[in-house]
């Protein structure tokens, strides 16, 4: 339960008094309101740290002026205060010194545009933030400026085409050195359905350029506007997918994986074969994917999501060590049940002849982009089955590390599958860019290949 009630803590005169991280934000937040010392703010009434269901101890809500000069008009600026380490003294977040991330590393804030005769900030967005903390704070996975959010409901629970959100730098806060590490502000940004499918298809960052350029949309500060009913390509229809389009072509797609349901069956034998790999147990224990599988996808993910570089799988035999990264905080595909229970060298690369692949609708209606916007560049597309450890990654002949090959353009490691994508002659279009031995059909249920 929350409740909404100014900031008291802002008055205290006595800084020894006021927890350091919680000081330093509102350092910043002064700096930018210096006008508005004592915000409203949306209050978790039990802290998360005292068993309460909210992780964000506050949110602050300020009122912007806007800058008509820049064509920013009048909203409200809302701040999360619980995802970076507010206390210091392990609580919530592990204290790991100053030169690392505070926390999580970041805090979210949200602009929404002022209606007219508004007295007082809606409280919605407050929920929203709560919505996407507990998230972080379950998962253990962060969010980086460019990602896409799929909501697939208005964010304010009305009919809004406003389902969805993007994720970037606020336009006016600045990253905070705490005395428990730095602190940097990741603004959301609603977006309706047919931008966030743009997003997937180019990347996060070039819609998020196209949104600024629109003042209905969001113009320079990137303002959610719930009433908004046209979307960037409503509004200039040819300007704007000529642009994503082109941005394909040349840069193609920034989204390396997603989580997804999905799964694959090996057509070269019968599933009961006691030498399929996927089957392999040990006692009565099924074998998952072993820690080393699992931190080459989630690498190859983390790669393949950097701006203007090439992605590579990492080379199979190489031997990532648990030392080279925190513990803390895991990345995407990080999960409890991807520890290994069968030794990463029992498990045997396999090649296959023919293979059935399987994904929900969602997750199929992303495989042209996979081709055209990943594939055609010389990188790879990852799905990882939210029900299981099952692995599905496209690569192309340029990826370096693929255990599938051009000669054995189907292969597996435990339930780890890759097919290799090669490039015969078709259109930046086309389906049949990949393997022959592939087929596509559509179903009620999803897609198949």
């Amino acid at each position: 339960m929350d409740e909404m009630r100014p900031n008291s803590g802002a008055h205290l005169g006595l800084a020894s008094l006021f927890p350091q991280g919680l000081q330093a934000i509102y350092g910043e937040c002064r700096r930018i309101y210096p006008d508005q010392p004592n915000p409203l703010q949306v209050t978790a009434i039990v802290k998360y740290w005292l068993g309460g269901p909210d992780p964000l101890d506050y949110i602050s809500m300020y009122r912007n002026v806007g800058c008509p000069a820049l064509d920013v008009q009048e909203h409200w600026h809302y701040v999360s205060l619980g995802l970076s380490d507010l206390y210091g003294d392990n609580r919530v977040h592990e204290f790991t010194g100053q030169d690392g991330p505070s926390g999580f590393g970041f805090e979210l804030t949200f602009r929404l545009k002022r209606e007219a005769g508004e007295t007082a900030p809606p409280t919605w967005p407050a929920e929203l933030m709560q919505g996407l903390a507990r998230y972080v704070f379950q998962s253990e996975n962060t969010f980086c400026s460019g990602d896409h959010i799929s909501w697939h409901s208005p964010l304010d629970n009305s009919e809004s085409r406003i389902q969805h959100m993007l994720l970037t730098e606020d336009p006016q806060m600045q990253p905070v050195q705490t005395p428990f590490g730095l602190v940097s502000f990741l603004q959301i940004v609603g977006v309706c359905t047919e931008e966030l499918q743009a997003a997937q298809q180019w990347n996060g960052q070039g819609i998020l350029d196209l949104l600024r350029g629109v003042h209905v949309a969001g113009g320079p500060w990137l303002i959610t506007d719930m009433r908004r009913g046209e979307t960037i390509f409503d509004i200039d229809p040819h300007l704007q997918q000529e642009r994503v389009d082109k941005g394909i072509d040349t840069d193609g797609s920034n989204l390396s994986g997603v989580s997804a349901k999905c799964a694959w069956d090996d057509l070269s034998r019968p599933p009961e074969d006691e030498d399929d790999s996927r089957s392999i147990c040990i006692g009565s224990q099924p074998r998952r994917l072993s820690d080393k599988d699992t931190e080459q996808i989630r690498e190859a993910l983390r790669k393949g999501l950097e701006i203007n570089s090439k992605s590579i799988l990492p080379p199979i035999s190489s031997q990532r060590h648990s030392q080279d990264r925190p513990v803390s905080r895991k990345d995407s595909l990080e999960s409890e049940s991807s520890a290994a229970i069968v030794p990463h060298e029992l498990v045997r690369t396999r090649q296959l002849e023919s293979v059935h692949l399987k994904f929900n609708h969602e997750s199929g209606t992303l495989l042209p982009m996979c081709l055209r916007g990943r594939l055609l560049h010389g990188r790879h597309f990852t799905y990882k089955s939210i029900n299981g450890d099952t692995a599905i990654t496209f690569v192309s002949t340029g990826v370096e590390g693929a255990f599938a090959t051009e000669e054995h353009p189907y292969a597996a490691h435990g339930p780890w599958l890759q097919v290799m994508h090669m490039l015969y002659s078709c259109t930046r279009k086309s389906h049949s860019c990949l393997h022959p031995g592939l087929k596509f059909f559509q179903s009620a249920k999803g897609t198949s290949l």
